[in-house]
């Protein structure tokens, strides 16, 4: 048997690129839902103590024959101690043999790959002549989101929103040099009404994204509250928009701001289901994809990078 390869966080930031890993995402995202993708809903320990979980997600691609799992850990509390909020691994194998083939540390690979989902989202999602983006949030999943987002997209004007204003601010001044007007608004009211697209990647477990602020057409990309319950919009924003999702079964089970919903909310579709062309969107609506991440992401990413560095 072989070494295996260990491969660091600075290799795969340096060998993974939007360009490549948008259609790429966009692919398994229509594999998942023609039932070509075998992947169970991630399984999660409870680790009530520390306020934090452990997450399991494997994932089996049958088209592209290729196979891998990922241990993530979410622990909110860390950021008060200067400490990452979640960690991941990947772990890289050979469909044919199950033998393992490389460790990956995911933490760049996880912020891509969902910021490459929700870019997919709004290819198919959002209003044609979107011209301002909204974030709400100023960790690495805001950053990784608007590399994403503007790789597809040019916006005329990027609003982020953060309730430690000094992070939003450093944020702001980081991306600034790649569009036009990037500036922090101190006032999610504000943020949100200006807004074509909306961005939620916080951390946040009550909502702080209210239907009352939405313009006509919007659409938003709600990656945050991963918990069953936790939420980041209130029922009024649920209630406004067609609702679409990476997928249904996951959505159910996972999805505290589809659990928690007044009236029960509906899900329209998946969204492989709408790049399918199996599922009409109206995109003069207001939208939501509700992201909970998927294995089989993880999969297609950690697949490119292997096949680079390999």
């Amino acid at each position: 048997m072989s070494d295996i390869k260990i491969i660091t966080t600075s290799t795969v930031r340096k060998v993974l690129k939007y360009e490549e890993l948008i259609p790429a995402i966009e692919r398994c995202l229509v594999s998942f839902s023609r039932g070509k993708i075998q992947q169970p809903v991630r399984s999660t320990v409870e680790v009530e103590k520390h306020e934090g979980f452990i997450a399991i997600m494997p994932a089996y691609d049958k088209e592209e024959d290729t196979f891998a799992m990922k241990v993530v850990s979410l622990y909110p509390n860390n950021g008060e101690n200067g400490l990452p909020t979640h960690a991941t691994t990947i772990l890289y194998m050979q469909a044919r043999t199950g033998l393992l083939l490389a460790t990956m540390e995911a933490e760049v690979i996880t912020d891509m790959r969902t910021a490459a989902t929700s870019a997919v989202a709004t290819k198919y999602l959002a209003p044609d002549n979107a011209k301002v983006l909204a974030i709400f949030g100023a960790g690495a999943q805001a950053k990784s989101h608007f590399y994403a987002l503007n790789h597809l997209h040019k916006f005329e004007e990027v609003i982020i929103w953060n309730r430690t204003a000094n992070n939003g601010k450093k944020l702001c001044e980081e991306i600034s040099k790649h569009c036009k007007s990037v500036r922090f608004c101190s006032s999610a009211e504000k943020a949100a009404s200006k807004a074509d697209v909306i961005v939620t990647v916080t951390l946040s477990t009550t909502p702080i994204l209210y239907g009352r602020w939405l313009k006509d057409g919007v659409h938003i990309n709600s990656v945050g509250a991963c918990r069953p319950t936790w939420r980041e919009m209130d029922d009024e924003c649920m209630n406004q928009c067609d609702l679409y999702v990476d997928s249904r079964e996951g959505a159910l089970k996972e999805s505290g701001d589809i659990i928690m919903c007044q009236p029960k909310k509906l899900i329209n579709g998946e969204i492989g289901e709408v790049i399918d062309g199996k599922c009409k969107v109206d995109r003069n609506k207001k939208t939501i994809f509700k992201s909970l991440g998927m294995a089989i992401e993880d999969v297609a990413s950690a697949h490119l990078v292997w096949k680079k560095v390999n």
